[in-house]
C-alpha cells in the first residue's frame, strides 16, 4: 500500500460519523473567501476577522459529530436560499412584466394579485382568503 492510499484511507477513517461538507459549509467557505479577498483590497482589518471566524465556524461544522444538529441548521439554510431565490425571481418576472400588469397585495391574506392594465376599476377576489375589494388597474 502506498503512502497516499495510507493518506486517504487514514482521512477516511477519520471522517466516519463525522458531518463533512454540507450546502451551509460551502457557502460558509465561499463567504470568507469573499471577506478575506474584499479586506486584501480595502485593507479593512475586521473583514479579515470575520473571514477567519467563517472558516472556524465551517470546520467545526464539517468535523462535528453531531449530525442531527448540523441537518437542522443546513435544513434551515437550503429553506432561507429558497424563499430568497423565489422572492428574487418573482421580483423580476413582476419587473419584466410591470407594462402588462398592475401588482397589488391582498389588504387581508398579504397575497400578490396580478390584474391586466387599462382595465379601469374592478372588483377583485383574492384566491387565497376570498377576500373581495375594490382596485384600480
Amino acid at each position: 500500500m502506498g503512502i497516499w492510499q495510507r493518506i486517504k484511507t487514514g482521512m477516511a477513517r477519520f471522517m466516519e460519523g463525522r458531518n463533512g461538507p454540507d450546502q451551509l459549509t460551502q457557502c460558509l467557505i465561499w463567504v470568507g473567501l469573499g471577506c478575506y479577498v474584499i479586506s486584501w483590497i480595502t485593507g479593512l482589518l475586521p473583514l479579515s476577522l470575520a473571514g477567519f471566524l467563517l472558516y472556524a465556524w465551517s470546520l467545526f461544522r464539517m468535523f462535528s459529530r453531531n449530525r442531527v444538529k448540523r441537518f437542522a441548521e443546513n435544513q434551515k439554510y437550503l429553506n432561507l436560499r429558497g424563499k430568497i431565490r423565489t422572492e428574487t425571481s418573482q421580483f423580476i418576472r413582476r419587473l419584466k412584466n410591470m407594462k402588462q400588469y398592475k401588482y397589488l397585495r391582498c389588504p387581508q391574506c398579504r397575497a400578490r394579485l396580478r390584474l391586466p392594465r387599462k382595465v379601469g376599476t374592478v372588483t377583485v377576489r383574492c384566491g387565497k382568503c376570498g377576500n373581495s375589494f375594490e382596485a384600480k388597474a
